[in-house]
């Protein structure tokens, strides 16, 4: 029993990212409003990434930034890595669960309004020693 544990432990701990990155769940934001901001700085360098977000004005800007200075600081402190070798490989936005509300219409009648919520992941990789992603 104890061997099969062993095996789980050693396959997951295989499939398990080895890039830095950092996770924000259930964000208030939409996620196709957040994917148009992830578009802007996925394969950019983080310092270049961070002053792209700070100077957006779109909603999804804030929470990705937050989520960009999380894996940065991950990078930093967890794997000893350096700030100015990173770039952003990897940022998607999933949907996560969606906030149901009634607009009441005329009749009696109610439509169904979604807030949604995302799930914002963005994965950082170091650059090669040539400057090259």
């Amino acid at each position: 029993m104890a061997g099969n544990m062993k095996k789980k432990t050693e396959r997951v701990e295989e499939k398990r990212e080895k890039r830095p990155y950092a996770v924000a769940k259930y964000i208030r934001v939409s996620p196709y409003k957040v994917r148009t901001v992830l578009d802007l700085i996925r394969g950019k360098d983080a310092l270049q990434a961070k002053a792209i977000l700070e100077h957006l004005p779109n909603g999804g800007a804030e929470p990705t930034l937050k989520v960009l200075m999380s894996a940065i600081a991950n990078a930093e402190h967890n794997r000893g890595m350096d700030r100015a070798d990173l770039y952003v490989a990897e940022c998607y936005a999933n949907g996560g669960t969606s906030l149901k509300r009634m607009q009441p219409v005329s009749k009696g009648r109610g439509h169904a309004i979604l807030k949604r919520t995302s799930h914002i992941t963005v994965i950082l990789d170091v650059k090669n020693a040539e400057g090259n992603i």
